[in-house]
Order: structure tokens, then sequence, then C-alpha cells
């Protein structure tokens, strides 16, 4: 502001509107000098405000990361658990394909599409099933655990960035005018801004970016570990109501095994019992048949003597008439002592077949109990399914 020339007029009397206008001057001239002062404390404030700033962003940005590392390192231990469930599958998967095999080796006639063979099935289809769902669960999880990181790199990033800045601004904010010789600054470098510079609103929405991206993440980590938790209860309840349904298919059938193997074990005995009977009535019949062969040489021995009588003495009287029935009621007879003798055999040859048959399934039985209830049985009973 230049100075008006108010030099005294009139023999160097001072003029009274001269030194009012030199008044005004004057306080103007104070007014923008204070204005000026004024507008370097400005600056300062400027600083501490951009500081406070970028205190308030990192603030944020330091609690979004640590949400998100809580977040990742739940989402983590819950994958773990998520190995472990589908580590836990595999054993009795493999006592099920196993139990499947050990009952194939059943006699053919055993091999019937029975409860427990349903039941296997439907608990190799349930144990393979849970297996497919929470390999692709796992899968889910480490998709989510890296965009987790991520974000928490983009956060990290930005925070040492902001640091790094709060450092530079807190180094400006208090620098003095006696400061300033202490920095080996070169005049050779320029000091415009770098073509890269961004206004503030976009530096501001670098931040609100990131800390979006990773609320983002957490609230999909966390449905995610909703659902993971809910597939892992449910799964295991399926997986252990499908046991349970197998083990009861198995008790039953071995109780069913044991009373028709009881049954054909009772029936064996009576069986023996009758074969030995028919074989003590062919021995009574074939001694009641040469007893009744004995009398019929008796009888034709005495008739072929009565025919030597002399001529006249040729009589037939009621001993020949006797006779000749005797011979005839014998032979009759002697046939059919035959006949129930070889009727006796053929009962016995159809019991023996009988008890044969019998032992036979008895044995099957044998077999097929020892595979249910002894191997499949051992092989199952370790099976626990866990919550992981």
């Amino acid at each position: 502001m230049s100075v008006p020339d108010y030099s005294t007029q009139q023999g160097g009397r001072p003029d009274l509107k001269n030194i009012e206008i030199m008044l005004n001057h004057s306080e103007l001239f104070r007014a923008e000098s204070r204005r000026l002062i004024l507008e370097a404390d400005k600056n300062e404030k400027l600083l501490r405000w951009i500081v406070m700033d970028i205190q308030f962003l990192k603030k944020e940005l330091e609690l979004k990361l640590e949400e998100v590392i809580l977040e990742t390192d739940a989402l983590t231990a819950l994958q773990s658990r998520g190995l472990k469930a589908l580590e836990g599958i595999k054993e009795p998967l493999r006592v099920t394909v196993l139990c499947l095999e050990e009952r194939m080796k059943r006699a053919p006639s055993e091999r019937v599409e029975d409860d427990v063979e349903r039941e296997l099935l439907k608990e190799r289809e349930v144990l393979g099933g849970v297996a497919s769902l929470l390999e692709r669960i796992v899968e889910q999880m480490t998709e989510q655990i890296r965009l987790n990181r991520s974000a928490k790199y983009h956060l990290e990033h930005d925070l040492k960035e902001k640091s790094e800045a709060q450092c530079i601004d807190n180094s400006c904010a208090i620098m003095t005018t006696h400061s300033i010789t202490n920095l080996q600054l070169s005049t050779n470098k320029n000091s415009s801004l770098p073509s890269l510079a961004v206004t503030p609103k976009q530096w501001e929405n670098i931040a609100d970016i990131n800390i979006a991206k990773a609320e983002q993440q957490k609230t999909n980590s966390q449905s995610m570990r909703a659902l993971v938790e809910s597939v892992l209860e449910q799964t295991a309840a399926d997986m252990q109501k499908q046991l349970d349904a197998t083990t009861k298919a198995f008790q039953m059938h071995i109780q069913e095994i044991k009373s028709a193997k009881s049954q054909m074990e009772d029936k064996l005995p009576k069986i023996l019992s009758e074969i030995t009977s028919q074989e003590r009535l062919r021995e009574d019949l074939q001694v009641a048949i040469t007893e009744n062969e004995h009398f019929l040489d008796l009888a034709k021995t005495r008739l072929a003597l009565r025919l030597q009588r002399p001529g006249k003495e040729q009589c037939h009287d009621l001993v020949q008439a006797q006779l000749l029935a005797d011979i005839q009621h014998l032979s009759a007879h002697i046939n059919k002592l035959r006949e129930e003798a070889a009727q006796s055999q053929d009962e016995q040859r159809a019991l023996v077949y009988c008890q044969l048959k019998l032992q036979e399934d008895i044995d099957m039985k044998t077999s097929s109990l020892y595979i249910d209830e002894v191997i499949c049985s051992q092989h199952r009973e370790p099976i626990m399914i866990h919550m992981f």
C-alpha cells in the first residue's frame, strides 16, 4: 500500500482534511498487515487440520484393519475345522465300502438286497455327498480368506502412506523460520505438484473405498462363517442319523439271522432222529420180510409134499385150500413189505438231502452272521461322527 504525500501547505500548517485522510490510511494499513499475519497463521491451522484428518482416517483404517484381521483369523480357524471334518469322513466312508465288500463274500443265496444293504448304500451316498460339499466349502473359504487378506493389504498400504504423510505434515506444522536453515534443500529440484496428485475429495475417497471394500469382505466372511457353521452342524447330524440307521439295520438283521439259524438248528436233530427211525423201520421191515419168506417157504414145502400123496389121496381138502391161501397171502404181504422198505429208503434219502441242505443253510447263516456281527461290527464300532 503506497503512502500518499501529505506535505504541509500554506506555511507548513497541517490541513485537517489531510490529517483525517492520513489517519484512515493508517488504519487500513494496519488492517491489511493484520490480515497478512492471520494469513500466515491460517497455513499453520490448515496443517494442523490436515494432520487431524489424517489421524481420524488412520483411526478408521486401524479399526477396520483390526476387524478384518479378527474376521480372517476366525474364518481360518473355521477352515481348519472344515478340513478336520473332511478328514474325519474318510474313515467312516472307508468302513462303509469295506462292509459292502465283505458282505459280497456271503454265499450267493445270501447276497440279497436286504435292509442292511440298502442302508449301507445310502450311508455311502450320504458320506460321499458330505465330503463333496465340504470340499467345495473349504475351497470357498480359501477364496474368501484370500479376499480378506487382499482387503487387509490395501488397508495396511493406505495406513503406511498416511503415516508417512502425517509424519511429513507434522514436520511442516512444527517447522519455524529458524529450522529452515537446518534443512538441506536442493534448489534444483522441481517443486511443482506431481502429475499423479489427487484432489482432497479423491484423497478422502481412497480411504473410504478401502474401508468399504474391507467392510464388504468382512460381511461376506461373516455370512460364510454362519453358513459353514450351519453346514457342519447339519452334515454331522445327517451322518450320525444315517450311521444310527445302518447300525439298527445291522442289529435287526443279525437277530433275524440268529432266529433263522436257531430254528434250523432245532430242526436238525429232529431230522437226524427221523433218519435213524427210518433206518430202524427198514431193518424191522427187512426182518419181517425174512420171516414171511420163511413162512412162505414152509407153506410151499408143505404144498409140494402133499402133492406127492397117492392119486386117490389128492384131495383138495381144507388143508390144501389153506396152504394155497397162505402162499398167496404171504406172497402179497412180502411184496407189500418190500414196497414199504423201498418207500422207507426213499424217505431216508429225502431226509438225508434235507439234512445236508439244512446243514448247508446253517453254515451259510453262520458265515453271514460272522460277517455282519463280527467283521462288520468290529469295523464299525470305532466310528464316531465328531462336531468339528
